[in-house]
Protein backbone atom coordinates (compact mmCIF):
# COMPACT_ATOMS: atom_id res chain seq x y z
CA UNK A 1 0.00 0.00 0.00
CA UNK A 2 1.13 3.11 -1.14
CA UNK A 3 1.10 6.38 1.40
CA UNK A 4 -0.50 8.58 -1.81
CA UNK A 5 -3.85 6.22 -1.25
CA UNK A 6 -3.90 7.45 2.75
CA UNK A 7 -3.57 10.80 1.40
CA UNK A 8 -6.02 10.66 -1.36
CA UNK A 9 -8.31 8.97 1.33
CA UNK A 10 -7.80 11.84 3.82
CA UNK A 11 -8.23 14.75 1.23
CA UNK A 12 -11.80 13.29 0.21
CA UNK A 13 -12.83 12.97 3.86
CA UNK A 14 -11.79 16.69 4.62
CA UNK A 15 -13.19 17.94 1.04
CA UNK A 16 -16.48 15.88 2.56
CA UNK A 17 -16.50 17.52 5.53
CA UNK A 18 -16.07 20.82 4.27
CA UNK A 19 -19.12 20.09 1.89
CA UNK A 20 -20.55 18.86 4.33
CA UNK A 21 -20.66 21.96 6.89
CA UNK A 22 -21.13 24.02 4.30
CA UNK A 23 -24.46 22.81 2.50
CA UNK A 24 -25.88 22.30 6.30
CA UNK A 25 -25.23 25.95 7.38
CA UNK A 26 -27.12 26.40 3.86
CA UNK A 27 -29.83 24.62 5.09
CA UNK A 28 -29.59 21.72 2.54
CA UNK A 29 -28.89 18.54 4.74
CA UNK A 30 -29.90 16.30 2.00
CA UNK A 31 -26.79 17.24 -0.31
CA UNK A 32 -24.50 17.04 2.54
CA UNK A 33 -25.70 13.89 3.04
CA UNK A 34 -25.44 12.82 -0.05
CA UNK A 35 -21.74 14.56 -0.73
CA UNK A 36 -20.74 12.46 2.56
CA UNK A 37 -22.47 9.03 0.96
CA UNK A 38 -20.50 9.51 -2.57
CA UNK A 39 -17.80 10.35 -0.39
CA UNK A 40 -18.05 7.06 1.22
CA UNK A 41 -19.09 5.02 -1.88
CA UNK A 42 -15.90 6.32 -3.79
CA UNK A 43 -13.17 5.44 -0.58
CA UNK A 44 -14.67 2.03 -0.49
CA UNK A 45 -14.19 1.35 -4.22
CA UNK A 46 -10.28 2.68 -3.65
CA UNK A 47 -10.47 0.36 -0.71
CA UNK A 48 -11.81 -2.68 -2.43
CA UNK A 49 -9.58 -2.45 -5.30
CA UNK A 50 -6.37 -2.31 -3.04
CA UNK A 51 -7.85 -5.59 -1.38
CA UNK A 52 -8.14 -7.20 -4.54
CA UNK A 53 -4.68 -6.19 -5.54
CA UNK A 54 -3.50 -7.39 -2.23
CA UNK A 55 -5.39 -11.05 -2.88
CA UNK A 56 -3.59 -11.05 -6.55
CA UNK A 57 -0.24 -10.63 -4.77
CA UNK A 58 -1.21 -13.27 -2.26
CA UNK A 59 -2.07 -16.03 -5.15
CA UNK A 60 1.32 -15.01 -6.94
CA UNK A 61 3.43 -15.31 -3.61
CA UNK A 62 1.67 -18.89 -2.52
CA UNK A 63 1.24 -20.00 -6.63
CA UNK A 64 -1.83 -20.77 -6.11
Amino acid sequence: MEVDLIFKIAAIGILAAVLNQVLTRAGRDEQGMMVILAALVLVLTMVVREVANLFDLVKVLFQL
